[in-house]
């Protein structure tokens, strides 16, 4: 379970996380600013370093709830009354996700705006990321885990475990090229399977002690954040994530927004990131480069970026002394995308004056 994620670092985590080893040696905590799926959080957490994260999106919030602050499965105390009924694992996280597997299908939100037997408000054609039969189970399950966190019955953390595993198993079968900005023509073979909840797995002996997760723009939270070492991953090119991951911020949201136009994206100017604006980048990196508590700051770049690489080691320089490492990486594709394979990724390594 996983899904693509423009410009995603899992693949090169290993490597950052060497170079803050040999950089910054005495380094205990680390600000990952811009977390997107918080599997980077969660390989900072593996290493020993406390982790302070954060995000526009609800969908990362979610993700960096279990990869930061689970090492097991929660107990699900307030509905363990309905557990013997699914068979009574000994795994409570498992019995509720049985639950929610065997949920009678129901044509709601996902059903009408997001499959072929729909009729969206909006008047477009039917919109095909999910199957009828899929995303009215989607409709069950996310009523469901809902109903549950409305009646307090599940904790906020049993609460975010149910999103991720839903938001992971949801686009395990999403008839999607690679993002959510429009669906495939065709269903293919993925997304005829049937949506199954699949547990998630945990690390026991993992430390989930200190850990701080944050929702909102990196430059807002800026002034609130202090650590070691911080580490910014942003958006460089113009593709907005709050467009092309529209769905899974519904799931996250359990929100029934405005569908709008053919791709029946919602609503998401409120989730703009000035980072996909070559007028408005360098404001929004200056309030964070000047508003963190930290000294040692690491920025991933790309020689796909909205700034040619010199123009950002030059503006970077103004906070500090700046050193640039070059790193060949398989870039990310959707599957109708033509571009190179192959791009170069640099992180920029700056301290402040």
């Amino acid at each position: 379970m996983g899904y693509r994620y423009i410009g995603s670092k899992e693949k090169l985590s290993d490597i950052i996380i060497r170079t803050f080893k040999a950089d910054c040696p005495d380094a205990h905590s680390v600000i990952d600013l811009m977390a997107g799926t918080g599997l980077f959080s969660k390989a900072l957490r593996k290493e020993g370093y406390r982790v302070v994260a954060s995000d526009m999106m609800s969908y990362s919030y979610h993700h960096l709830v279990v990869n930061l602050r689970l090492n097991t499965s929660p107990s699900f105390a307030g509905i363990s009354n309905l557990f013997h009924r699914q068979g009574d694992s000994s795994d409570s996280y498992s019995n509720a996700l049985a639950i929610l597997n065997k949920l009678d299908p129901v044509e709601d939100y996902f059903h009408n705006e997001f499959s072929p037997e729909g009729k969206p408000k909006n008047g477009f054609k039917p919109r095909m990321y999910f199957t009828a039969r899929n995303a009215s189970k989607i409709d069950a399950i996310r009523l469901q885990i809902k109903d549950w966190y409305s009646r307090g019955l599940i904790t906020d953390t049993e609460h975010s475990l149910l999103l991720h595993t839903l938001i992971l198993s949801a686009n395990d079968i999403a008839n999607i090229a690679g993002t959510y900005g429009h669906y495939l023509s065709h269903f293919v073979q993925r997304a005829l399977n049937p949506i199954v909840l699949q547990p998630v797995s945990f690390e026991p002996n993992a430390n989930i002690d200190g850990h701080e997760i944050f929702k909102g723009f990196a430059e807002d939270l800026a002034p609130s954040l202090s650590g070691d070492i911080c580490y910014i991953d942003p958006p460089y090119i113009k593709r907005q994530y709050a467009a092309n991951y529209h769905i899974l911020e519904t799931l996250a949201r359990e929100d029934k927004p405005e569908a709008v136009g053919e791709s029946g994206l919602r609503p998401w100017r409120d989730q703009y990131s000035n980072f996909c604006s070559k007028l408005k980048i360098f404001d929004s990196f200056g309030k964070i480069l000047s508003g963190i508590q930290c000294n040692e700051f690491y920025i991933s770049y790309s020689s796909e970026g909205l700034i040619p690489i010199d123009k950002m080691v030059e503006y970077m320089a103004g906070y500090g002394s700046v050193d640039k490492q070059e790193i060949e990486y398989k870039r990310f594709k959707s599957h109708n995308d033509n571009s190179p394979e192959k791009v170069t990724e640099y992180l920029i390594h700056m301290t402040k004056a």
